[in-house]
């Protein structure tokens, strides 16, 4: 048994940091698709992609091994994801990928708390202190954005639209945590890509405008980068509790401001750093500490 079969806690943090590589590729690529394109296009194409992705593993496996035991649970999920996706790309070709990235981080906070209400994972007093530390965070990153929009200098809009999509998207994954116990991670990742893909169709009408060439590529890349994050991600919550990988999500940032300098010159501000290191030092502190006290009750209850 290798190393990582024996830890699945470890098995977690490696799915989970491939995930946000995959996202961190998959943001930036979408950012330079809905300058081009109409946000709500861009996000049905994408999801299109997605789908078509996973085609072929369809065709080898049969489509009986991926009929889910809760259709509806499966459509719910969609749902509530395709709200998240609407209010997050309306934002994304507003806002800087490292802003992007910092707000998002609020995403496990809002995964904790709603782990606690739905799920009843235990919230004990660090899981607070972090999630009041890391909202700390979430003003740092809005403060300068906010009083720019107070002050006429622009629009704090699409910061507000970004922030209102992650206790969404922290919905959708505790969705996905609890479908983990009945469906393989392979049938809810085809079932989100097809639902959110049918309840995108209707709102990409309106403003649709043919893509060019390039274009169609770059969705067919994002369809594949997406298909992939959203597997590890699923893979991450099937063998661990969620809480086991939130650890790594401070190399999100890291990439994201990395990849938005390389590909829209664009320089992250020393709050967007500030707050983003507030909010990764607020999930890896819960995140150690609750491995510690994993490994005590472990050693204790061992005779």
């Amino acid at each position: 048994m290798s190393h990582l079969q024996r830890h699945p806690e470890l098995q977690a943090l490696a799915w989970s940091a491939a995930s946000g590589l995959l996202f961190c590729l998959l943001n930036a690529l979408a950012r330079s698709l809905t300058l081009q394109l109409d946000p709500m296009q861009a996000q049905f194409l994408r999801y299109l992609f997605g789908t078509l992705a996973l085609a072929p593993w369809l065709f080898l496996h049969g489509w009986r091994t991926f009929w889910p035991q809760r259709v509806g649970a499966q459509f719910l999920r969609g749902a509530v994801h395709t709200v998240g996706l609407v209010l997050w790309f309306l934002a994304l070709p507003r806002i800087p990928l490292a802003d992007m990235t910092a707000i998002g981080f609020t995403g496990p906070l809002f995964i904790l708390v709603g782990a606690w209400l739905f799920l009843k994972e235990p919230m004990r007093w660090e899981r607070w202190l972090a999630t009041g530390l890391g909202f700390a965070g979430v003003l740092v990153v809005l403060g300068p954005a906010l009083l720019a929009a107070a002050g006429g200098r622009g629009s704090g809009a699409a910061h507000l639209l970004m922030l209102a999509s992650a206790p969404v998207f922290a919905a959708s994954f505790l969705l996905t945590k609890a479908l983990t116990r009945t469906e393989n991670p392979g049938t809810i990742v085809l079932w989100q890509a097809a639902s959110v893909t049918l309840l995108s169709l209707p709102l990409a009408l309106p403003g649709w405008e043919w893509p060019s060439l390039w274009q169609w590529a770059g969705f067919a890349v994002a369809g594949i980068l997406g298909t992939a994050g959203h597997y590890c991600l699923t893979r991450s919550y099937a063998v661990a509790d969620i809480s086991a990988s939130q650890s790594v999500k401070f190399l999100d940032l890291l990439w994201a401001a990395a990849l938005g300098w390389m590909i829209f010159a664009d320089v992250p501000t020393s709050s967007t750093l500030l707050g983003g290191a507030v909010i990764c030092a607020a999930t890896l502190w819960v995140a150690r500490r609750e491995s510690k006290a994993r490994r005590v009750a472990g050693s204790t209850s061992t005779p």
